[in-house]
């Protein structure tokens, strides 16, 4: 397992990526670019995040695990608890969150408070930069100074009004994207934590392991680890088989439930791959409306309620008249 630099000066640090034991840091250009110091912008940010209760990253260092697909379902399970929900689509180069929620024809809308989210329903609201461009084809090729920007324009120029939960999609990696969160929203208050997602291969959880050791160089709360793609259950007879089958490791444990136990922190459980998620995904639905029998639906619902509780949700929350 690859620890944090022991002399790391920290993300925040006028010396970050410049300081002689950053020499050989894959983060270090990274850290380089990324804002320093206190931000004139930070009363704005705080003033604007002050009504969200809850902020919760999905994470992985690996591309292709599922994050955006967890999100969407974690967005509607919440939703249809009656929580108000929004979801920061932060994958800048590949934003998929709008068509997986049906509204990729929708636009961002600019009013006297700032950005309007585009609302799903009533309990569940986005904002991503697939919305801002003007052919769904174009390529988003930002620099690593207009990522900062961007990200800051979603935390601090969308209005989002009172939410019980605000979730964040990101891209793989530990790139510019993630320390740019890291640093704004430990500026607004911070967030109650990270929930990283993997899939059963060893090639995954090589990555994954690195987004573990960001999250503790940075301060990020890990709430729990998602193996997702655990298992392939078929949409005919139910059964279920291994695609991506791990080699068990000390224990017997193997991908997800043995990259939790390494880092100490809690497995919240396995999501089998299903066709119909797949499908309820291009029609920007949610799988457990749709499908309410399949297997993959329990298991969201199990992570959804796992997280309910170590965020403790329903301490709190909004109450809007019926």
């Amino acid at each position: 397992m690859s620890a944090v630099p022991e002399h790391c000066p920290g993300t925040e640090s006028q010396a970050a990526g410049h300081a002689s034991a950053c020499q050989g840091c894959p983060n270090q250009a990274v850290c380089q670019t990324a804002p320093k110091g206190p931000d004139p912008d930070l009363p704005a940010i705080q003033e604007r995040m002050a009504p969200i209760k809850h902020k919760l990253l999905v994470l992985s260092g690996k591309g292709g695990v599922g994050k955006s697909t967890l999100t969407k379902e974690l967005g509607f399970a919440f939703g249809a608890a009656q929580f108000q929900v929004g979801i920061v689509d932060a994958d800048l180069c590949g934003p998929s969150m709008p068509r997986l929620l049906g509204v990729a024809r929708e636009e961002v809308h600019q009013s006297n408070d700032g950005w309007e989210p585009v609302a799903v329903d009533e309990c569940l609201s986005i904002v991503s930069v697939g919305f801002l461009l003007q052919n769904p084809d174009d390529a988003v090729t930002f620099r690593g100074p207009q990522k900062n920007s961007m990200i800051k324009d979603f935390i601090k120029s969308v209005s989002w009004g009172p939410l019980d939960l605000l979730l964040v999609d990101t891209p793989p990696g530990t790139s510019d994207e993630h320390l740019s969160l890291a640093t704004l929203l430990k500026g607004a208050g911070g967030v109650d934590g990270a929930v990283v997602v993997t899939s059963p291969q060893d090639v995954a959880i090589a990555d994954v392991r690195k987004e573990l050791n960001f999250c503790r160089k940075a301060g990020i709360p890990v709430l729990g680890v998602v193996e997702n793609m655990s298992g392939f259950v078929c949409p005919n007879c139910s059964g279920e088989s291994d695609v991506f089958r791990a080699r068990p490791r000390d224990g017997g444990l193997r991908g997800g439930e043995r990259l939790a136990e390494e880092f100490g922190i809690p497995f919240l459980g396995r999501i089998p791959l299903d066709p119909r998620l797949m499908q309820s995904c291009e029609q920007g639905e949610s799988l457990a409306v749709q499908h309410p029998q399949s297997p993959a639906v329990a298991a969201v619902t199990s992570v959804a309620a796992q997280l309910r509780a170590a965020m403790r949700l329903d301490e709190g929350r909004l109450e809007f008249p019926e």
